[in-house]
């Protein structure tokens, strides 16, 4: 299948800092599929050779409950305000989210700030007076998509698996879902924009498969907040995530990539919840279309260990793409922890 060549507008082209990065985890991201961050971690710092520092001192932006009406603008101000603080202790400037939300965020802050130079003042005395904490406003906000992105290609030069059928060569067909929160709410902080998004399409090509185009890319994942988070909404979350499944069937994709932790989990979960349902599968030959983070794919076309890379933990089973691609695997780890003791079975027949 041939890759679609975008020309990207200058105006969505972004600055993305090379190297010396404070690194900002996501709240969620921990907990959905933990394997992501450490991938990440471990990418940058070995096959790239880059600086980046794991704060444990770091905490939650409290992106959600902002976008919940939960939290005050002005509090999660200073609580992003202590990011900044602590990344300005260590001696960095360049300020990397994980979190799309937290990405979104620290954008609306700053942008905030340069248009509104008092509010910066009484963050700035709100942080002292709470913490007793000084802090410099990033010289480069990135998401850790965009790390990726833009090391896309000496990843390529050391990949084991390309994108690729082992036994056919088929390029493998990948579409990929952008959070809303990374190019949405400021287009011109997103690769290519709201509407021609590359930072995800972009790897997929240079590690050797194929981007599908469907027709709902842009539509949102079904996450929402208040479509899941309140109880008496998640029809309108699971219908969201129905749309865009429905979409992309025709093209029968190999797997699918996200770059939301949010968004990898909804993707991934409500396909299994939608089976359960209504007995439905939208991959080729009436099979689950695997869903992967960034790092998560990286790592597998780096030959990482599936199961060191978090994969068991997705309700759907990764294992057919990793036949597809040739690579070796151990089911019986699968649900081992570190002490070799097993923890759990995988045990639906729906996703295989």
């Amino acid at each position: 299948m041939k890759n679609p060549i975008y020309t990207v507008s200058k105006n969505y082209r972004k600055e993305i800092a090379d190297d010396k990065y404070y690194y900002a985890r996501s709240c969620i991201r921990q907990n959905f599929f933990p394997g992501s961050e450490v991938t990440f971690l471990k990418i940058l710092r070995e096959n790239l050779g880059r600086d980046v520092i794991d704060d444990p001192h770091h905490t939650t932006c409290t992106g959600i409950g902002y976008h919940s009406d939960v939290v005050p603008y002005d509090t999660i101000q200073t609580v992003v305000a202590r990011h900044f603080a602590l990344m300005t202790e260590h001696g960095y400037e360049n300020f990397v989210a994980s979190c799309v939300t937290s990405f979104g965020m620290y954008i609306e802050i700053t942008e905030t700030w340069k248009h509104h130079p008092e509010q910066l003042e009484k963050i700035r005395e709100y942080l002292k007076k709470a913490t007793g904490r000084e802090f410099e406003v990033p010289k480069n906000i990135a998401h850790t998509s965009d790390i990726i992105y833009k090391n896309r290609m000496r990843i390529a030069e050391q990949i084991k698996y390309p994108l690729v059928d082992a036994k056919t060569g088929r390029q493998l067909k990948i579409v990929d879902h952008i959070g809303c929160h990374y190019a949405k709410m400021f287009p011109e902080n997103g690769e290519g924009g709201a509407e021609f998004t590359q930072v995800l399409q972009a790897m997929i090509r240079a590690w050797g498969g194929a981007t599908v185009d469907y027709p709902e890319r842009r539509h949102c994942c079904g996450f929402g907040f208040r479509q899941y988070l309140v109880q008496a909404n998640r029809g309108y979350s699971v219908s969201n995530s129905k749309k865009k499944f429905e979409s992309m069937q025709p093209y029968e994709p190999d797997a699918i990539l996200c770059n939301c932790p949010g968004c990898a989990m909804f993707m991934d979960r409500w396909q299994f919840v939608i089976n359960e349902m209504h007995g439905i599968k939208y991959g080729a030959n009436n099979t689950m279309i695997p869903v992967f983070t960034y790092e998560e794919l990286a790592g597998i076309v780096l030959g990482y260990d599936p199961w060191e890379l978090g994969l068991q933990m997705h309700q759907i089973d990764p294992r057919p793409f990793l036949d597809k691609l040739g690579i070796k695997y151990d089911s019986d780890k699968m649900y081992k922890n570190k002490a070799g003791r097993q923890i759990g079975q995988y045990t639906p027949s729906q996703s295989r």
